[in-house]
């Protein structure tokens, strides 16, 4: 398959997680991504614990597929360099607090300038107006703000911390990402660029969906475990016996009558059937009590074969494994770069013709500096005075 954005061309100034993480997805469907990094200020995504070989694992994944130029851009040889990338780079991913840009002379206006069909992306933690625009912040505080922890939780020990950066991926990334697509589409309609602030609160408050609708149109304020989905009802996680967990999603009658069948408790499904909440409790605590009579293998193997919603819940060794995971190639093998390779997670999107394979791991850092000088026209006299300046690493 040609690759389907193969025409798109990214400087990505990212590090961490949301803008990686979108631009890895642009990556995977062909865009070219080129990263510029600080030669003096390491991305703590490099030295994130665990490491393979010396590599952070995360670093290798998030950043597969793109080239790195480790160029100090508070030097003004560096702003050349920039300015010349962009006849080549039209779309810039950013994730620097508002104004950092500006200081360096990168803002959207100055690099618009240069390329007026510039598409210019900035995640931020609150977006580039508001008074929290320069606050600091970090995922767990753009969910509490955005109302998502309040009624993600249990009643008894309040929110919980829930082991992934809801805010970062599902909103600067995946958003971020459909917003520079957005923007490709639209631009030869208009012959000019956008400017896309994108801030992880704003995305995380939008995610709210149901809740958050009611909310405004009715005023329904959601609690902890007190919704259909979050555990105010019998849809929710059981332990078994022997203290592993299976995950029980049975909603409608077509679901709940095969789920209290396979439990020996038929007459159970009235109370799932039933919107009161002592119903929904009664039948709860029921389900616990059963669930709790059988050990983990035993519950998987008795709903294997039953559409019930009923489905175990996996430690990562258990997922990769799984048939139906397995069966979608979720595990990928990525070159290395000295003829090994590494297990990675692959691109999930599935077109009708494959993508193609990944090319290799993330970068070291400054990997491809003098390949991307080069291109620029840069001599090897000139690459060399600026790794002498310390301009280039």
């Amino acid at each position: 398959m040609s690759a389907p954005l193969a025409s798109l061309k990214i400087l990505d100034f990212s590090t961490l997680l949301p803008g990686p993480f979108a631009s890895l997805l642009l990556a995977d469907m062909g865009a070219e991504v080129l990263r510029i990094e600080s030669p003096t200020r390491l991305d703590l995504l490099r030295v994130l614990p665990p490491h393979d070989g010396g590599v952070s694992a995360s670093h290798a994944y998030l950043n597969r597929n793109k080239r790195s130029l480790a160029l100090d851009l508070k030097q003004p040889e560096a702003l050349e360099v920039v300015k010349q990338l962009l006849g080549d780079y039209d779309i810039v991913l950013e994730q620097f607090r508002p104004g950092v840009m500006e200081r360096l002379g990168l803002g959207y206006e100055a690099l618009k300038a240069i390329n007026p069909k510039l598409i210019y992306v900035s995640i931020t933690g609150y977006g580039q107006t508001g008074p929290y625009k320069e606050r600091a912040g970090h995922d767990i505080n753009y969910l509490a703000l955005a109302g998502r922890a309040r009624y993600t939780g249990r009643a008894e020990s309040g929110p919980l911390p829930l082991g992934r950066p809801g805010a970062g991926v599902a909103g600067g990334s995946l958003h971020g990402g459909i917003g520079v697509l957005a923007a490709v589409v639209a631009r030869p309609q208009t012959g000019q660029g956008t400017h896309l602030d994108v801030s992880m609160t704003d995305c995380a408050f939008s995610l709210n969906a149901m809740a958050g609708a009611g909310y405004l149109a009715c005023g329904a304020e959601p609690g902890w475990e007190d919704q259909m989905l979050n555990g105010g009802s019998f849809y929710d996680y059981y332990r078994s016996r022997d203290g592993r967990w299976m995950s029980v999603g049975s909603l409608e009658p077509a679901f709940m009558q095969p789920l209290c069948a396979a439990l020996g408790r038929p007459e159970l499904a009235a109370l799932g059937l039933s919107p009161k909440p002592e119903q929904q409790r009664q039948l709860k605590y029921a389900l616990t009590v059963e669930f709790e009579k059988h050990d983990f293998a035993e519950l998987c193997e008795l709903f294997a074969g039953i559409d019930a919603c009923v489905e175990p819940v996996l430690n990562l060794a258990e997922a990769v494994r799984h048939p139906q995971l397995r069966a979608r190639e979720l595990v990928t093998q990525v070159p290395r770069g000295d003829g090994t390779t590494q297990a990675q997670m692959a691109c999930p999107l599935r077109f009708s013709e494959e993508l193609p394979a990944p090319r290799h791991v993330g970068a070291v850092l400054g990997q491809h500096t003098d390949q991307v000088l080069g291109e620029l026209g840069f001599s090897v006299e000139r690459i060399a005075e600026l790794r002498a300046l310390k301009v280039v690493a």
